[in-house]
């Protein structure tokens, strides 16, 4: 399993989840977090990342896309099409596809427009102009035929990807700075200060709303009917999307707030693990821990693993491929 992150000092870090053994105590195995890669790949501080299979991108303030080989961990190539910060990427994966070759990648932007590429080779093949200001998030549909953006405008843009073009826009109360859909893509989820909206896809009818303590700064949906939060509580909180209430949390998960939440080992893209329960979690703090969400339960539950990388962490992503 793979992890990527990006920092506020322009670095850009790998790390791959191991299961290791003392060979001289012999003791019971256990799961650590291994450096793959660490350098500066941008210019300004990195804003986004995104990963599928073997392949992972970058986006930053200085307006470009940097493209890596997990399997090698070296960067292979830069997309310069934005004329702002990047802030959001999203891969697409057919569902018949293997999981090493994305389809497409998403990028949304300061510039208001979100770019769609294709994989193999990355070739930019469309800019929709999505939002009068700049885009703060994008989710793509698992039908891959559309996709929803949120933007500095407080509007919500639906965007028809077979076409490449803006189908709908509508203003929100608030601005919205992320959005989700579900892993079946029946709802979607919105994220304002410290509300959660749940939405059915089909009429983007609202269902309920959930609120947090504090500002919510990322989300991510897990095949469980669960949507997991945090943000500035620096606490991870499970919240079960049939009912909108607290499923369970993960109190003082980091001394500072989270800026990233990957759910690993789901079939979700078309990922496969042996182990279905695992949730990484970036801090500002520099730290990426690793949680089994079977302990959540517990009074104190301790990460699996974790890794300091002693930078302002901004953004994380991860694939299930070892």
């Amino acid at each position: 399993m793979t992890l990527v992150a990006g920092s506020y000092e322009k670095f850009i870090w790998g790390f791959s989840l191991k299961t290791q053994k003392d060979q001289e105590t012999q003791e019971k195995p256990f799961q650590a977090l291994k450096p793959l890669f660490s350098y500066p790949s941008h210019n300004t501080c990195i804003k986004s990342v995104a990963v599928s299979g073997s392949v992972a991108v970058s986006g930053g303030a200085d307006d470009t896309i940097k493209i890596y080989d997990l399997h090698t961990c070296s960067e292979v190539g830069t997309l310069v099409v934005h004329n702002g910060a990047v802030n959001a990427l999203s891969f697409y994966n057919l569902p018949s596809s293997p999981v090493s070759l994305p389809c497409n990648l998403l990028s949304g932007a300061d510039d208001g427009t979100v770019c769609i590429y294709d994989t193999n080779p990355f070739v930019h093949l469309k800019s929709i102009v999505a939002h009068k200001r700049g885009v703060n998030d994008l989710a793509i549909h698992p039908s891959g035929r559309l996709a929803l953006s949120v933007g500095r405008d407080s509007c919500l843009a639906m965007l028809n990807l077979v076409r490449g073009r803006r189908s709908f826009c509508c203003r929100l109360g608030g601005e919205a700075t992320i959005v989700r859909y579900d892993t079946e893509g029946g709802k979607f989820f919105m994220a304002t200060e410290e509300k959660v909206s749940v939405h059915n896809s089909e009429d983007a009818r609202l269902v309920f709303e959930m609120e947090s303590q504090k500002r919510i700064l990322c989300a991510v949906p897990s095949e469980n009917k669960l949507l997991f939060t945090s943000g500035e509580d620096r606490c991870i909180t499970a919240w079960d999307i049939t009912s909108g209430t607290v499923a369970y949390s993960i109190d003082s998960a980091h001394s500072a707030r989270v800026k990233g939440l990957v759910v690993l080992g789901t079939r979700h893209g078309n990922n496969t693990s042996d182990s279905p329960f695992l949730l990484a979690s970036a801090s500002s703090d520099g730290v990426i821990r690793v949680w089994d969400v079977r302990m959540a339960k517990k009074d104190k539950p301790t990460p699996l693993a974790e890794a300091s990388t002693k930078s302002r962490l901004t953004c994380l992503a991860g694939s299930s491929i070892k």
